[in-house]
């Protein structure tokens, strides 16, 4: 009996063999679809698929059901830890200079080449919903509904093609709503396609939905190591940095401690309580004002203090990614249940990592490990085996090309990154990169007072470079990996160090980094 290979040779031939048999192949593994979940502010630290310290007391086991249905990335960075710039750089494969989108301030140029445009020329149905924060409206999608700015957790506001609308529920679940609505009954089932559904949560100031208001009230969440590092060797931007639980974290806006005498008063208090509707509000009083009258009742100062606000702190921030993982998990069962889980790619990721008390601090920004990482992990059914886990050094950079790999549309030559698809098949090519490059851009003069500044990590060491104030640190993270001492200047370390700074002006050359992001002073 004759293959279908040597049928369609001895009926035409090399050439129309080969053009049917990739006409069979196309049709026998069609293109797949691709979500992307892709949530803000959520540490590494806070997935207990990475097994941090919070692994046990609070789990998230829908986003570790993708893990372990498919891959954990290991060593997963960003380039610029802020929420817009991050954004940018997965739409365009471009580090925040090129792309233009270097801070929060900026407007992103929806007129350049982004990666659900090419998608969409490609034959994809494309759909972005919930945060965008990137100021221009969304191009390169076929439907989109998205937050303004950094959006609302209660009764949220939604900029879409016909205007804003105001929705009532909880932002996560209303996010995912959306997602879940689209895909059962707007998209175009003849096509396949690319669906981001990018969450609020869990963002500063970690207001908890209704099903998570009081989860963790009875856990005791593990202390950082580093909770109270003192910078000791250290320069100015440690030392500088307004991040701090102990001074920076406030007790009214940020830990809702809201007592009946200044609430009224306060504007924070109105912002939140005043989205409320009266069944919101009911539910809301019910687990706060027990924590009100205890916090009163306590009298705290010093370390003991910031021991308690750390502890508020982690309540809600993971109440907040509870709400996450139950969507996650309501995603994953609706394509289970319709069978498009058997063709569809499925990511979840972060816009950056997030200090949890490491170093006493919240907030993002550093190059320091806890803000340079970020959570990532993937599912292909039939491609990625089960339980994966790679090590490689991948970046947010190399997000656009993998979707465009994946759907099997050739990747611009201006693009910065690479694909991860070979690695998700468990072939790591020999000339994978072997550091990163890292720039945050908006300085000490915006919110945190960070300095600005740029540096290179290698599996082993990180070299930062405070150009505006002529600072350089060095960390061996293999011997020190809570990077608590700066070894710059230590000459045990000299090798390393020039071979980094050498690393460093390659990586800046090779990124096309301009001069003029350099400038001291």
């Amino acid at each position: 009996m004759l293959s279908r290979r040597d049928f369609l040779y001895r009926c035409g031939g090399a050439a129309v063999a080969a053009g049917m048999l990739g006409a069979f192949a196309e049709q026998a593994a069609p293109r797949p679809n691709i979500v992307w979940i892709y949530s803000d502010d959520h540490a590494q630290n806070a997935v207990s698929a990475y097994g941090g310290r919070l692994a046990s007391v609070a789990p998230t086991p829908n986003i570790d059901r993708i893990a372990r249905e498919g891959m954990i990335f290991r060593n997963s960075f960003v380039t610029n830890s802020l929420c817009g710039p991050c954004r940018a750089v997965v739409l365009t494969g471009l580090h925040s200079h090129l792309n233009g989108f270097r801070d929060n301030s900026d407007k992103f140029d929806g007129s350049q080449q982004t990666f659900p445009k090419l998608l969409q020329a490609a034959g994809y149905q494309t759909a972005v919903f919930g945060k965008w924060h990137l100021i221009s409206e969304p191009t390169g999608f076929d439907q989109w509904a998205v937050l303004p700015g950094q959006g609302v957790y209660y009764n949220p506001e939604f900029l879409t093609p016909d205007g804003k609308r105001e929705e009532q529920g909880y932002v996560t679940d209303v996010i995912m709503d959306k997602a879940l609505h689209w895909l059962k009954d707007e998209r175009d089932t003849d096509k396949p396609f690319m669906l981001m559904v990018q969450n609020k949560a869990p963002h500063r100031e970690w207001e908890p939905g209704p099903k998570h208001l009081t989860t963790y009230d009875n856990v005791t969440f593990p202390e950082p190591e580093t909770l109270f590092d003192d910078y000791a060797t250290r320069g100015r931007p440690a030392h500088e940095q307004d991040m701090s639980i102990e001074k920076t974290m406030t007790l009214d806006s940020d830990l809702k401690m809201w007592t009946n005498e200044n609430k009224e008063k306060n504007p924070s208090w109105k912002r939140t309580y005043g989205r409320l509707d009266e069944e919101q509000r009911k539910a809301w009083d019910a687990a706060y004002s027990p924590k009100i009258e205890a916090y009163e009742k306590a009298h705290l100062e010093g370390k003991d203090l910031v021991r308690w606000k750390y502890q508020r702190f982690l309540q809600d921030y993971m109440n907040c990614v509870a709400s996450v993982d139950d969507n996650v998990g309501r995603m994953l069962d609706y394509l289970a249940e319709s069978g498009l889980d058997k063709n569809t790619v499925v990511f979840y990721s972060s816009d950056q990592s997030f200090y949890l008390g490491e170093h006493g601090w919240f907030d993002k920004r550093f190059i320091y490990e806890e803000s340079l990482r970020t959570p990532l992990v993937a599912r292909w059914p039939g491609t990625i085996a089960p339980g994966s886990e790679c090590a490689a050094l991948v970046q947010n950079l190399d997000c656009a090309e993998t979707f465009l790999n994946l759907a099997g549309v050739s990747v611009p030559g201006n693009m910065q990154g690479r694909s991860l698809v070979p690695l998700m098949r468990g072939e790591t090519p020999p000339d994978w990169r072997g550091s990163v490059y890292y720039h945050y851009y908006e300085g000490v003069e915006k919110v945190h007072k960070v300095f600005k500044h740029d540096g290179v990590r290698t599996a082993r060491y990180k070299l930062a470079d405070f150009y505006t104030i002529g600072e350089r640190e060095f960390y061996d993270l293999e011997k020190d990996p809570h990077e608590l001492n700066n070894v710059y200047a230590t000459p045990e370390y000299a090798e390393q160090v020039k071979t980094l700074e050498k690393e460093l002006d390659r990586l800046r050359a090779l990124y096309q980094v301009p001069p003029g992001d350099l400038v001291p002073g």
